[in-house]
This record gives structure tokens, sequence and C-alpha cells, in this order.
């Protein structure tokens, strides 16, 4: 059901994700399991209220994403779906190059 509201195909990632409400000084830790190109899937046991407005900040040993989301959906103790609502352009290719090397990935292990 999920899926067929997504704009974009979501493929699996993982990376550590950063996430702060507003001007909010409790930051909050977590993994990225899933990356679409306008959101991404948090694990995590203590997900934001569902409409809840984050600055995001997503790293892996490489590379850092950074900018602003909205939770679309929450999980109740598994996690959290968000919508990437303002990505630079500079963070926009860094999400582009993880989802390549993810349907790469993908691609690899149907094979």
């Amino acid at each position: 059901m999920e899926q067929d509201r997504r704009r974009t195909p979501r493929y699996p990632f993982n990376a550590s994700i950063e996430m702060r409400e507003g001007a909010s000084q409790d930051k909050r830790t977590a993994r990225v399991t899933g990356l679409s190109l306008n959101g991404c899937y948090v694990s995590t046991e203590s997900p934001y209220a569902e409409g809840s407005s984050l600055a995001v900040k997503v790293f892996t040993a490489a590379d850092f994403y950074e900018g602003q989301a909205t939770v679309i959906y929450i999980q109740e103790k598994l996690g959290m779906g968000l919508m990437f609502t303002e990505t630079r352009p500079y963070y926009l290719m860094v999400l582009r190059k993880w989802l390549l090397s993810a349907m790469m990935s993908k691609k690899e292990s149907t094979r």
C-alpha cells in the first residue's frame, strides 16, 4: 500500500541520521533503512509525531545529506517515513549518487 503513494522508488539503504524538530535542541539519532529521491524511512523506537517538520542530516562513511523533512507517517515503536521538503542542489547530487549506488546493488543481488 505505501509503495503506491510514493512518487519515486525506495531502495534499501543503510546510514545514520540526526534529526531535530524546529529550533529544539533535542537532537535524536537513528538509522535510515530505505531511501528515495523524495524521502527516507527511519528505523527508530521513538518517532516524531506525524506532520512534524525536521532538520535532518544523513551520514554515510563518505558523504552526508542535509535538508528539511516532514514526517508523513509513523509506525509505532518501529519507525517513520520522512518526505524531504527542502534540498539544496549540492545535496540533491549526493542523494542521486546514493540512489545510483543502491540501484546497482539491488540489480547485482537479483542476478
